[in-house]
């Protein structure tokens, strides 16, 4: 079996941690969890991230920049059905290679303090979508926010609990339910 190379420990480490933080708050999130989740030594780890802040801040930089790459790929699009489809089915993708990353960015549209990175993956979320400040909506959006919040929630929590069992087809599925969880209706074929 070949060894993992330094990228794929990484990659091992920035996830299990987003999960982590996801699971279980920033705070409450020790170095020592970290590490006994992806089998390293505490002293291992600290040599990768040399402190827990170094740690958060590197899952904060991966998460939000994942985010973006999906917010940029519907960024040309007028607000609306096509928009939706294009950032819902980029946060498929990334809850199929990143479970832990997509529960972090859901875990920012609930309970983020204003100030927080959490705080910046639920705007950076809503902007994707295309709604500039969810503090500020008027009651008659405050559906599409109930839409999109349920929508990412189902597609999370589905992608997690079939993670085994993810297939093209069945994250077109999960695809497709979320995005009926938007109030768009399926294009005709």
């Amino acid at each position: 079996m070949a060894r993992p190379t330094k990228q794929q420990i990484e990659d091992d480490i920035l996830e299990t941690a987003a999960a982590l933080f996801a699971r279980h708050g920033f705070k409450e999130t020790s170095i020592q969890r970290v590490a006994d989740a992806v089998g390293y030594s505490k002293t291992g780890l600290l040599h990768r991230f040399p402190t827990k802040e170094a740690l958060q801040e590197a899952v904060t930089e991966r998460t939000l920049a994942d985010l973006l790459a999906v917010a940029g790929q519907a960024a040309d699009l007028p607000v609306g059905p096509a928009r939706d489809r294009v950032v819902i089915t980029g946060v498929a993708r990334l809850a199929s290679e990143r479970p832990g990353a997509v529960a972090l960015l859901l875990s920012g549209l609930t309970n983020a303090p204003e100030d927080g990175p959490l705080h910046e993956f639920g705007e950076a979320v809503f902007a994707a979508f295309g709604v500039a400040d969810p503090d500020c909506v008027m009651d008659s959006d405050l559906p599409r926010l109930v839409r999109i919040v349920g929508a990412l929630g189902a597609l999370a929590v589905t992608t997690v609990a079939m993670h085994d069992k993810l297939t093209p087809a069945a994250l077109a599925d999960i695809v497709e339910v979320s995005y009926d969880a938007l109030g768009h209706e399926r294009p005709k074929n």
